[in-house]
């Protein structure tokens, strides 16, 4: 497209729609797609991504304005990238310019800002500079001579190591350059991003029968250089990272990239550490718990081919990483890989894609598959390869699910958060001198402050939550928008000065350890004490290191970590995920029951699991214990086609929110009419409903959820919608295409 005379433009704006350009004539023959331009738009101007070139005829349906300027001399993104970036906006129905530049840093959108990686200026002795020289400078240019000195003793400086050694040595060095005397070169300034430090990974030195047999299926098909998807199933403790990191340095010695994503932000440092181990600075973090600065630079090293293997959670599918030769998808079933607000996309589905695009293998990898995945690889959509038992043959650790009933009955266990038997457990762990971790999916030290006169909650102002109790604050705070205040000292309904804190969060387990294990050392790992930059690498280095005995977190504990020294789980309330409305409320149970089991027992010590709930009988629940997938598949799948959910239908949501709850009701209701107006019986809609989150942030929401025999009939009823309604002004109307988040 070098010759074109239009160019299409995502520009950095929400509006749903791709902008065509005239190509000036200084520019003529030297635009591509993935060019970072600058474009004039209405009275301003934007940065945008070139997508492509446009017809004579696309431009004469516009009144085309030209181009302003080419930001960056060659293409940021590969092709490739570009493609898959089109493709996400019109799945996800999201507008071009925020979905492409969702694959830049931050400040790239920002018109004015330089886009470059930092430089640093390297200065070197010249040819010339010998001792002769440095005598005449001592007599008559001292400064000019502590330079000359410096550089002939180490043999190259960085310019800001030179500035100690006087006010004035930019000018001193301008005067040793104009005589040759010293030389001054401009290179790239990377800062890397903070290092954990955990002990060193063992050297594996031969595979097991099966991780070598899925490996090969692996090379074979990296060898093809032909999209090939793979759903590598395998139990916790079987070995999956090994056979990512062989498949990647085969893909390495190709002379071919890799990506590596992970769900969370917090597996990103044993991972990156491992990798670093094999691939050393070939390796680079991307994930939006680095600073802007250092971001920025990481992507940079892997644009410029400096690095070529990109590990980071889900926006690391978009990595400018060229030739692509394998994507690997770790904890696949996760849903956090898939975004809920502004941009809906699912960084696993995204990974499938790029791969396509670029010809590549994509490795789903998990213990416990999503339904959907796993029924792909039954029916020959992906290619199943399966480790069935552990490294070394070490044993599945034995799951006791404890009936939390029956410790109710007794008013001393009452007030516990964990019960007799895992005290008793974890006293026996920390006297033989092991490790436990303690699994609570919720935060803070009591889940509400209640009034015992009324009934009623102290709630957020905002959102349509109860306030959270932290103790170490003395406050009541919103996990959703952030409001918080001191405990009232009446109840805001009825006046009475009965407000009593209930419920539980990490906050009170980690305090109920502490006083009953006084001797023990623990570690919380949650949003609360991980929201200082590179506290999640401390905590986990530490606990890694064998520095803490127990580690006491929410969902950030359950995957990825490999502890050789941890024998114990507990799990504090396994009923938690089971109550929230969502029809996959069942299946995240088990997966999070079976991944937090597999955390014990990853060394030469067996593991046990205890798991308290109040639903002991409960078929998540029961077949987690057993460690039984394929009974919980098949049960789960025929669960969801008589209610006809996924994978047996498809689903979109349609979410309106409003700051006045009647304009949001009223325009989701006119949306819910023109759909089944328009399907004609062709869509089930469900709703309009308010959400179970009513009010976020102080916007009152509302939704409805279509299913359907097919995506694209979802997308038809969605630009009917965009076609023919008209939000009142300061309504937000959002396009969930495959939801994960029902509230």
């Amino acid at each position: 497209m070098t010759d074109a005379a239009y160019v299409r433009v995502a520009v950095a704006t929400p509006v749903r729609k791709v902008f065509t350009y005239q190509v000036p004539p200084a520019l003529a023959g030297q635009l591509s797609a993935g060019h970072l331009v600058e474009v004039p738009f209405g009275r301003t101007r934007l940065r945008g991504l070139v997508l492509g070139s446009a017809s004579a005829a696309e431009a004469q349906a516009y009144t085309v304005k030209e181009l302003s300027r080419l930001v960056e001399p060659e293409p940021l993104l590969s092709l490739a990238l570009v493609r898959t970036l089109s493709w996400a906006a019109d799945y996800y129905l999201t507008a071009p310019g925020e979905m492409a530049f969702a694959a830049l840093p931050p400040s790239f959108r920002k018109s004015g800002k330089p886009s470059q990686a930092r430089q640093k200026t390297i200065v070197r002795p010249g040819p010339e500079l010998d001792p002769d020289v440095l005598e005449k400078l001592r007599r008559r240019a001292p400064l000019q001579a502590k330079i000359a000195e410096d550089l002939l003793a180490h043999g190259e400086r960085e310019l800001s190591q030179l500035r100690d050694l006087g006010a004035s040595v930019n000018s001193a060095l301008r005067a040793l350059a104009k005589k040759g005397w010293v030389l001054t070169e401009k290179q790239s300034h990377y800062r890397a991003p903070q290092e954990v430090n955990l002990p060193a990974p063992a050297k594996i030195t031969k595979l097991t029968d099966e991780q070598d047999a899925a490996l090969q299926s692996l090379l074979a098909a990296t060898e093809a250089s032909q999209y090939a998807p793979f759903l590598l199933h395998g139990v916790t403790g079987s070995g999956k990272t090994e056979v990512y990191l062989r498949a990647i340095a085969h893909c390495l010695a190709q002379g071919r990239g890799a990506i590596l994503l992970v769900p969370e932000i917090s597996l990103t440092p044993q991972l990156s550490f491992r990798l670093r181990a094999r691939f050393g600075s070939q390796v680079a973090v991307l994930h939006s718990g680095l600073g802007e600065g250092v971001r920025k630079d990481e992507w940079w090293r892997l644009q410029k081919g400096q690095a070529r293997v990109a590990v980071g959670a889900r926006s690391a599918v978009f990595a400018p990483v060229a030739d692509v030769g394998i994507v690997v998808v770790d904890e696949e079933h996760d849903s956090s890989y898939k975004q809920s607000e502004r941009l809906p996309y699912n960084g696993r589905d995204l990974a499938m894609v790029r791969a396509r695009e670029e010809g590549a293998v994509v490795v789903l990898g998990t213990a416990t598959p999503s339904v959907e995945s796993y029924l792909h690889a039954q029916d020959g959509r992906s290619t199943l390869l399966q480790l069935q038992s552990r490294v070394d043959n070490r044993s599945l650790p034995e799951i006791e699910v404890d009936d939390l009933k029956r410790d109710m009955i007794d008013p001393i266990e009452r007030i516990h958060t964990v019960g007799p038997r895992l005290a008793q457990a974890l006293a026996e762990t920390l006297d033989r001198g092991q490790q436990a971790i303690l699994f609570l999916n919720r935060r803070g030290y009591s889940s509400s402050a209640l009034c015992s006169a009324c009934g009623q909650s102290v709630r957020c102002i905002n959102c349509s939550v109860a306030l959270v109790y932290h103790r170490a604050e003395r406050f009541l705070r919103c996990h959703y928008c952030g409001y918080s205040i001191a405990i009232p000292d009446r109840c805001a309904h009825c006046d009475s000065g009965k407000i009593q804190l209930l419920g539980l969060g990490t906050e009170k387990c980690e305090a109920e350890v502490r006083r009953r294990f006084p001797g023990a050392r623990i570690i919380r790992l949650d949003s609360d004490t991980t929201a200082r930059r590179g506290a999640v690498h401390e905590k986990i280095s530490q606990f890694a290191r064998g520095e803490a005995d127990v580690l006491i977190g929410t969902q950030m504990v359950t995957k990825g970590h490999d502890v050789a020294g941890v024998t114990l789980v507990g799990v504090l309330l396994a009923d938690l995920s089971l109550s929230l409305p969502d029809f996959r409320a069942e299946e995240r149970t088990f997966q999070l029951l079976v991944q937090v089991a597999g955390r014990a027992g990853r060394g030469e010590q067996p593991g046990r699991v205890i798991v308290q709930t109040f639903m002991p009988h409960h078929e998540s629940i029961r077949l987690a214990a057993k460690h039984s997938y394929e009974e919980f598949f098949q049960r789960e799948l025929r669960r969801r086609q008589g209610l006809g959910y996924p994978p047996h239908r498809r689903l979109m949501m349609i979410r309106v929110s409003h700051i006045q709850e009647q304009t949001a009701e009223q325009f989701c209701g006119q949306v819910a009419r023109l759909i089944r107006q328009e399907a004609k019986g062709n869509c089930q809609v469900l709703g309009p409903v308010t959400s179970p989150l009513a009010k976020l942030r102080g916007r009152h929401r509302f939704q409805m959820l279509l299913k359907a025999a097919s995506v694209r009939f979802l997308h038809q009823m969605a630009s009917v919608v965009q076609a023919q309604c008209k939000p009142p002004a300061g309504t937000k109307i959002l396009f969930d295409v495959d939801p994960l988040d029902m509230l």
